[in-house]
């Protein structure tokens, strides 16, 4: 087996300060005695914080100035935004945050005719070292707290409530694409996503079934996942059927083959009743033959499933100086066609925000410093 340039723990640096999002709402209590008020004040923080979304203490006019105060370790500032950009009409808009420490990471809030999504990091920096990823490129720089991933989610659904993309609506979907390999941040994106999903005061009470969890195929971390009792939908990220391409394009591959992530998916949805989302980034001249499109739907069949897959083939966003370039057009067509004919369900994703470094990871590469 060849070495890999795998990083399941951060390289430690500054480690965030606790925050409310942090504290399970079984451990309030305790919390609540170490601060010196009862219990009652932090669900009430709760509220504020999960379910009219702001972290602005002065303005919770139901706690007392001494109240406020004691409570104020719990709500310390993690992340500032750096960079915004929109696009699509102000359907799209992309930040850029800076850790307290200097980190960075990404997110994109999108608004479709039927839903409202956001695309947040679990890290700053990626591990996994795929060549035609920005952020798998700049290496790892640390995991995100539970905080810092539950933040960007709440600063998302308080910008869409308030009309940021061009008229208010209700955040519905959460996706765990951007900076970062979710299930190598196991223990606080598991924390997250329940913060997430459970209703105020403990969470912010999106439907599970709204939020997605991608990973590149860590295989214990796919198996532990389905144990947890939230059915998520799981996406895969293969990129491509045969293990001779994707241990280049996905070194994980060399530790987990092809079968046995899907394998592991296959598992998965079976506990989960979920169908698994097959992500696969179309490649010019590189993963996008039409024999690897007839390979694509042979494995999933066998492996999956026809009825608990579905394949969200991604047109490449390149980026700048990278050899890596979009499929055309027809040569997309002709494998969504192959695809669909093998009995696989197969789309292409709505490509957003070329033209404001949408891709995961150009922003925090194209930021100064």
């Amino acid at each position: 087996m060849s070495s890999l340039p795998l990083v399941f723990d951060a390289p430690r640096r500054g480690t965030p300060p606790r925050h409310l999002a942090d504290v399970d709402p079984a451990d309030r209590a305790a919390v609540a005695q170490e601060l010196g008020v009862p219990r009652f004040r932090l669900d009430q923080l709760a509220r504020h914080w999960f379910g009219r979304l702001t972290d602005d203490l002065d303005t919770m006019s139901d706690l007392g100035g001494d109240v406020r105060e004691k409570l104020r370790p719990l709500l310390p500032p993690l992340v500032t935004p750096l960079t915004e950009k929109a696009c699509d009409g102000g359907a799209t808009r992309k930040t850029l945050w800076r850790g307290h420490d200097g980190v960075l990471a990404e997110s994109v809030l999108m608004r479709y005719p039927d839903r409202a999504t956001v695309c947040i990091s679990s890290q700053a920096g990626c591990g996994m070292a795929c060549p035609f990823c920005a952020t798998g490129q700049g290496g790892l720089q640390r995991n995100l707290s539970t905080a810092e991933i539950v933040d960007q989610v709440r600063r998302a659904a308080a910008q869409a409530r308030d009309g940021v993309l061009d008229e208010p609506t209700r955040l519905s979907n959460v996706v765990f694409m951007g900076m970062g390999e979710p299930l190598a941040n196991y223990k606080r994106v598991v924390a997250a996503v329940r913060r997430i999903t459970e209703p105020a005061p403990d969470g912010l009470g999106i439907s599970a079934r709204g939020v997605t969890v991608s990973t590149v195929g860590l295989v214990p971390a796919i198996d532990r996942l389905r144990e947890e009792g939230i059915p998520v939908t799981l996406a895969i990220s293969l990129h491509c059927p045969d293990d001779e391409l994707r241990d280049t394009l996905v070194p994980v591959n060399n530790r987990w083959k092809v079968a046995e992530v899907l394998d592991a998916g296959r598992r998965y949805a079976t506990t989960t009743g979920r169908r698994v989302s097959i992500e696969y980034a179309l490649i010019r001249d590189v993963n996008d033959q039409p024999w690897r499109a007839d390979m694509l739907a042979k494995v999933l069949r066998q492996h999956i499933g026809t009825s608990r897959v579905h394949v969200n083939l991604i047109p490449l966003n390149p980026t700048p100086g990278s050899e890596w370039d979009a499929s055309p057009k027809p040569v997309e067509e002709e494998f969504v066609r192959r695809v669909r004919a093998a009995g696989v369900a197969c789309t292409v994703r709505d490509t957003r925000g070329q033209e404001i470094d949408a891709a995961c990871g150009q922003l925090a590469a194209s930021h100064p410093g």
